[in-house]
């Protein structure tokens, strides 16, 4: 009996080692799509882009309360436009003050497109909005050149890949304090009022948090072909099997010193 356990054990604990040996695999540290969170940690404020005015501005000179970011390419023909519609309507349902308390850069991350286009796309998600007065002033699209947009996706942590004459890419909101830290990611194309406000009143204290989606970002994993976050059934089942493997393995652990301690109540 103690032979078979000893075997057990040992299957156990090959077991647990296979798995943990495969974790790289499953789960890289530097996605070739995604994002990689570099909470509080300050963006590049040197980044230069170029407003809906068409003028040069530093982004060291925009940000003076809590920001939220969202890099997209306005020509995209997938998840962009879900994340622009999930901005629209988390600003018509937050009780925040949109220009007061808060404020919304979309930067395109594609250096071919110019700012006419980044115009009128602002003007078509206006129209699907009730605080567009609001939206005018404090919702504002940006473009930039290769080099700045390298600069600010890294310092960010964006992670995407061209294909073709499109790119495969991530949809997140990076949530940023009045001194350009990084407090928080929001992934996703839809955005809960509350969850956002407490991001922005975090924000606006400098306090970072964890994403909130963070164990839902472990059991999915982001599909660039499809644009969308996918159960990832290996990562799931391996540490499920992980999990098992190591309480089987504690039971067999502590079971002789239970039989030891009976034996010896026994005498």
């Amino acid at each position: 009996m103690k032979f078979t356990a000893k075997i057990i054990s040992f299957a156990f604990f090959l077991l647990t080692f296979s798995i943990l040996g495969q974790q790289p695999q499953i789960a890289p540290s530097e996605p070739e799509v995604g994002i990689v969170e570099h909470l509080d940690e300050l963006i590049d404020l040197d980044v230069e882009l170029i407003n809906e005015s068409d003028q040069k501005v530093i982004l060291r000179d925009l940000i003076d309360k809590p920001t939220v970011i969202a890099l997209v390419y306005f020509r995209c023909p997938g998840i962009c436009s879900p994340l622009m519609e999930g901005i629209a309507d988390v600003i018509d349902n937050t009780d925040l003050s949109l220009v007061r308390d808060y404020q919304v850069f979309t930067i395109s991350f594609d250096p071919s497109e110019h700012i006419d286009l980044g115009r009128r796309k602002k003007t078509n998600y206006l129209n699907l909005m009730q605080k567009q007065d609001a939206a005018v002033a404090g919702w504002k699209f940006f473009i930039s050149d290769s080099l700045n947009i390298a600069r600010l996706t890294g310092s960010v942590g964006f992670k995407y890949k061209r294909t073709g004459l499109d790119f495969l890419h991530p949809a997140t909101l990076i949530i940023l304090s009045p001194e350009g830290k990084i407090t928080r990611y929001m992934n996703g194309t839809y955005f809960l009022p509350f969850e956002f406000k407490m991001s922005i009143i975090d924000a606006s204290e400098g306090k970072s948090g964890p994403t909130i989606n963070r164990i839902l970002q472990f059991c999915y994993s982001y599909d660039p072909a499809a644009q969308q976050y996918v159960l990832n059934i290996t990562r799931v089942t391996g540490t499920l099997i992980l999990f098992i493997a190591l309480v089987f393995f504690f039971i067999l652990a502590i079971k002789p010193l239970f039989r030891k301690k009976k034996a010896v109540k026994d005498v």
